[in-house]
């Protein structure tokens, strides 16, 4: 046998070590590419701006409580994915505040697309309500917002809709 025509024992294993290496990067490849493709990062929108209005929020919080005014807020499950919402709101006095505006947003906090603002209609003094439909059933967030008097109040709850 000549010698120029026989290889030498091992002559595969650079060939090994180049392919587990281009095994390594097909698959930084492929999941780089999936991060990028199925989630942006972005969990809430316009973020800087928000962050910049903290102490804004901060202090509205700070007002609102300084208003001490008590709200009574019941949340009734209703038939197919229902909730009767009432909220009554009475000043530092106890006196009902008559005269606002009320609107809540239920937010689905696990499904995008199915958030809705409704008014809730005054029922009488210093008492505000309505009767919602919601498309799913489960774990809601809902805040109410009134507005109409010396500043608005808000007021957040996580209700769970059957």
């Amino acid at each position: 046998m000549d010698m120029a025509q026989a290889r030498k024992p091992g002559w595969w294993y650079p060939y090994i070590f180049v392919g587990a290496f281009l095994v390594v990067v097909a698959v930084n490849f492929v999941m780089a590419y999936f991060a990028n493709s199925t989630f942006s990062g972005i969990s809430t929108e316009r973020p800087y701006e928000k962050g910049l209005a903290f102490n804004q929020t901060i202090e509205t919080a700070r007002k609102q409580e300084a208003l001490n005014w008590s709200v009574d807020l019941q949340v009734d499950p209703a038939d197919s994915h229902g909730a009767h919402v009432t909220v009554t709101y009475k000043d530092a006095a106890g006196q009902p505040v008559d005269g606002m505006e009320v609107k809540a947003l239920f937010v689905r906090p696990t499904a995008k697309g199915h958030d809705r603002e409704v008014r809730l209609a005054p029922t009488g003094p210093g008492t505000y309500a309505t009767q919602q439909q919601l498309p799913l059933a489960g774990v809601w967030d809902m805040a109410l917002v009134a507005t109409g008097k010396d500043m608005p109040y808000s007021v957040n709850r996580r209700i769970v809709v059957p």
